[in-house]
């Protein structure tokens, strides 16, 4: 039997897809950051990746139906941290582990913002990012658990950043920001994220870019899905994948005690998180707001251009 080798992100909103799959013998399942899992599926080093929706623009594959890492509003994972009121920012640090959250960014700061940042691809440092640039964008494990006290001077000192605000709002008709004032720019960002001081001369802003997207358009954000080749995959693997979603939603508890053994304080964060930041499922709204996201994209010249969404099965 030919294997299927799957590529998974590791960080641990990816770990509700990916359960029981190295138990099957049909894949071979393999863990990366989400933009070096894109390049081994464009590299075809691997057949199917969980990859971030900006790639699936890249190549000509096909989408598992109705299994994504989504989210409607605050998603906890996808953070930036701005030490100036977002009017004056002029300079982002971007993380380079996915370039998806990199498009969200650039997308956020023109629709959004309203501003014309320089930005610099970056590692996830948040103290060497924010060192040299007016903020930075963090994503993954990392953003959910970071801390303000990360950047640390002899001047410096910060107390925990805490979660962004859960409200929302609804999209206008033309996909752009309410009128509402619901959605201020500049330094008015009290409803998007809580204020960290540091030596209350430096403020720390942390502004939650899922919860940006789903009050500028009402819709849900998608960050990755499966996608690969389309004739790698038959339709009981496609079951298969969609299987490994639902029993990883059902024991959520159990994947957060293993991917943090004997750290009680973050297995809290981390069953809220899967339980209450992210989605599991590409639905019409998904769809909507990935298509969405594709022309925005384009529009901002992130990507040449948009193109349909083809799933496995379609002809």
């Amino acid at each position: 039997m030919t294997r299927v080798r799957l590529g998974a992100v590791g960080y641990l909103n990816a770990r509700p897809h990916v359960f029981g799959l190295e138990r099957m013998p049909r894949f071979d399942l393999r863990f990366d950051v989400p933009s070096q899992c894109a390049a081994l599926l464009h590299g075809a080093e691997i057949d199917v990746g969980l990859i971030p929706s900006i790639e699936y623009l890249h190549g000509s594959y096909a989408i598992v139906p109705d299994v994504a890492i989504a989210s409607l509003g605050p998603v906890s994972s996808v953070t930036l941290y701005t030490t100036r009121p977002l009017a004056e920012v002029r300079s982002i640090a971007l993380d380079t582990s996915s370039r998806t959250s990199v498009a969200l960014t650039r997308i956020l700061c023109a629709r959004a913002f309203q501003i014309q940042p320089r930005f610099e691809p970056h590692g996830p440092d948040l103290e060497s990012m924010l060192a040299h640039n007016d903020a930075a964008l963090i994503i993954g494990d990392q953003a959910l658990f970071a801390d303000a006290s990360q950047v640390a001077d002899h001047s410096r000192q910060s107390t925990a950043l805490h979660e962004p605000s859960t409200s929302t709002s609804h999209r206008s008709s033309d996909g752009q920001l309410p009128t509402s004032g619901q959605l201020p720019t500049g330094g008015q960002l009290s409803t998007l994220g809580q204020l960290s001081t540091v030596n209350c001369q430096l403020p720390i802003e942390t502004i939650d870019l899922g919860d940006v997207w789903t009050r500028m358009t009402g819709l849900p954000f998608v960050y990755a899905f499966w996608a690969g080749r389309p004739e790698v995959l038959t339709p009981d693997d496609v079951l298969a994948l969609q299987q490994a979603r639902d029993a990883g939603v059902e024991r959520i508890d159990e994947i957060v005690r293993q991917y943090f053994p004997g750290e009680p304080a973050r297995q809290e964060i981390g069953v809220r998180y899967l339980r209450d930041n992210i989605k599991y499922h590409l639905g019409p709204e998904e769809r909507a707001g990935l298509e969405l996201f594709y022309r925005y994209a384009a529009e901002a010249h992130v990507v040449p251009d948009t193109r349909e969404l083809r799933l496995f099965g379609q002809a």
